[in-house]
């Protein structure tokens, strides 16, 4: 069982880590979006693998279709991802797969045509699938595959499958226990291509040793599009965004801290004193960045919402509207979220949630793709700044965001859009790990990075 003690002593160490985070409450022109030197320009990689500021370096750690420890295959769409301490000083990643049912068998663990698929795996798995055609029966191919990495030594010792079964795996969170929330960003239903409903969270402990996790569909947390999640280690609570234009913001109170499976209160953010009211700024802007708003919580029912309507009969009760809630992370006593599609030009917004007041704001929204452009996954780095992946249509960059609310590119696809995904950094601060997911590579990226 997870004591109080260990939440308070993982809040007390994240507190420390992000203290630069701080320095956000203190901008002098809040709504004053602007670039920022950050790192330095940009220059071109030979390799075209990424393009990155003087003195910052990249390897490619895990690419989709390299054969894993456990003797399944890479599978590609790597997206989500989170770091945490290894035995030896090795950092262990445990990464999402956004494989959804239309996509071909080889893009998954097990090979052409499955080949690989055992009946030992299948009976671990969440969903061995429905039948597409007669006599075919066709996997669910999501999940997560785990990385353990030698951060000093810059290489890969192995990696492995650790989730099987699930659809869509597009973001998640760490949690204070040492486990990664996989989210799957779908609500497929059981027939022709699943055999189990989905739209659920899963758990997987972030180990060293090769294994599959038991896929425990996280039911009290909710059944939607679930995009990612964070965790309050003083409190336990996990907060959730929703991919969908008119998506909320959950927060679940667990039965028992650090014990998900167990069950629980699934709640929805409302601004208090504006009933059901629209954040996402696309008519006019209403909410304004810098301003502090004050927030409630309505209970919800009937979470697992066969008909998809949880959103709606939260609106219904008052809950706030948010456009595509994607990437979420915890970091300096705050919870930070990006909306994809937010903002008057739908380039993006990035909000502000302190759980220990329960203050709400609209951080920044630039409302220009030359500072960001429909930023995703994010994370908080060591230094106090916010890491985005952008997911636009046209060029893909790393963006950090200052205390000081200015932008800056910290990296560049340099070949075709494929998004960044999954930024991460390593427990000691030296590595950024980073997917570009539609060219199936992770990365990990060192340098000098502010201290």
């Amino acid at each position: 069982m997870t004591s109080r003690r260990y939440f308070l002593k993982s809040a007390s160490a994240l507190a420390v880590g992000f203290a630069g985070l701080r320095a956000f409450a203190a901008r002098v022109d809040q709504g004053a979006a602007r670039a920022s030197d950050g790192f330095g320009p940009l220059n071109p990689d030979p390799k075209k693998i990424i393009d990155l500021p003087r003195g910052f370096s990249a390897s490619v750690i895990s690419k989709a279709g390299e054969k894993m420890a456990d003797g399944l295959r890479v599978p590609a769409m790597c997206d989500g991802m989170a770091a945490f301490a290894g035995p030896r000083g090795a950092t262990v990643l445990v990464r999402n797969h956004e494989i959804n049912p239309a996509v071909a068998a080889p893009a998954g663990a097990f090979g052409p045509e499955n080949r690989l698929l055992t009946d030992e795996i299948r009976k671990k798995m969440y969903d061995p699938g429905g039948r597409l055609n007669v006599g075919l029966r066709v996997p669910c191919l999501g999940g997560t595959t785990t990385i353990v990495y030698d951060t000093k030594q810059r290489k890969t010792v192995r990696e492995f499958l650790s989730l099987a079964g699930t659809l869509r795996n597009c973001a998640g969170g760490p949690t204070p226990w040492n486990s990664w929330i996989t989210c799957e960003e779908t609500i497929d239903r059981a027939g022709k291509a699943a055999a189990k409903d989905h739209g659920y969270n899963f758990e997987v402990p972030a180990t060293d040793q090769p294994r599959l996790a038991e896929p425990v569909p996280l039911k009290a947390m909710g059944r939607f599009r679930h995009e990612a999640v964070a965790v309050d280690p003083k409190t336990g609570i996990v907060y959730q965004t929703e991919d969908t234009e008119d998506g909320l913001i959950y927060r679940f109170i667990p039965k028992a801290p650090g014990q998900l499976a167990r069950g629980g209160r699934l709640q929805a953010l409302m601004v208090r004193d504006s009933f059901s009211a629209d954040t996402r700024n696309w008519k006019e802007q209403f909410f304004k960045p810098g301003v502090k708003l004050a927030t409630q919580w309505v209970d919800l029912d009937e979470v697992e919402s066969p008909k998809n309507d949880l959103r709606l009969r939260g609106h219904r009760k008052g809950a706030a509207r948010f456009a595509r809630g994607e990437g979420m992370w915890f970091g300096g006593g705050a919870i930070w979220f990006v909306c994809t599609s937010g903002g008057r030009t739908m380039h993006g917004q990035v909000w502000k949630l302190t759980p220990a007041n329960g203050e709400l704001e609209l951080f920044a929204e630039p409302n220009n793709p030359a500072l960001v452009d429909r930023a995703d996954n994010l994370t908080v780095a060591p230094w106090g700044d916010l890491i985005l992946c952008e997911d636009g249509p046209g060029e893909q960059f790393l963006v950090g965001v200052t205390p000081a609310g200015g932008f800056y590119k910290l990296a560049r696809n340099p070949v075709g859009t494929s998004e960044f995904a999954g930024a991460t950094f390593s427990p000691d601060g030296s590595t950024l790990f980073v997917n570009l997911q539609n060219r199936g590579l992770t990365l990990a990226i060192t340098g000098p990075w502010r201290q």
